[in-house]
């Protein structure tokens, strides 16, 4: 079992940065894909952005890409977020995911949408 915990949420500006932190326990970070969801109120929990397990290539949604960026560090068993260039429709709470990423090669770039593990989810409001 992986846990997930996420931190780094807040309010912020519109035009204003955030970083997101996914700790996970385990051993075996450098196996999974990690992604980032987001879930705005009324609305479907949508993708955001993945980084890959080995190439360690990150792919992003066409709503953040060139705002945002995904990185990993598997020393440190964490996954970010950096967000920048913010705006208020940006506000969601916004769950860390992984998966054993091994299993999802056969899914196109982003290995597709699924995902074994989730975190509690953390808020990002965005004010305009």
């Amino acid at each position: 079992q992986v846990q997930l915990v996420e931190s780094g949420g807040g309010l912020v500006q519109a035009g204003g940065s955030l970083r997101l932190s996914c700790a996970t326990s385990g051993r075996a970070f450098s196996i999974y894909d990690m992604g980032w969801f987001r879930q705005a109120p009324g609305k479907e929990r949508e993708f955001v952005a993945v980084v890959r397990w080995g190439s360690g290539s990150p792919y992003y949604s066409d709503s953040v890409k060139g705002r945002f960026t995904i990185s990993r560090d598997n020393a440190k068993s964490t996954v970010y977020l950096q967000m920048n260039s913010l705006k208020p429709e940006d506000t969601a709470v916004y769950f860390c995911a992984a998966r054993e990423g091994f299993r999802y090669t056969g899914y196109g770039p982003t290995g597709g949408l699924k995902y074994d593990y989730w975190g509690q989810g953390t808020q990002v409001t965005v004010s305009s």
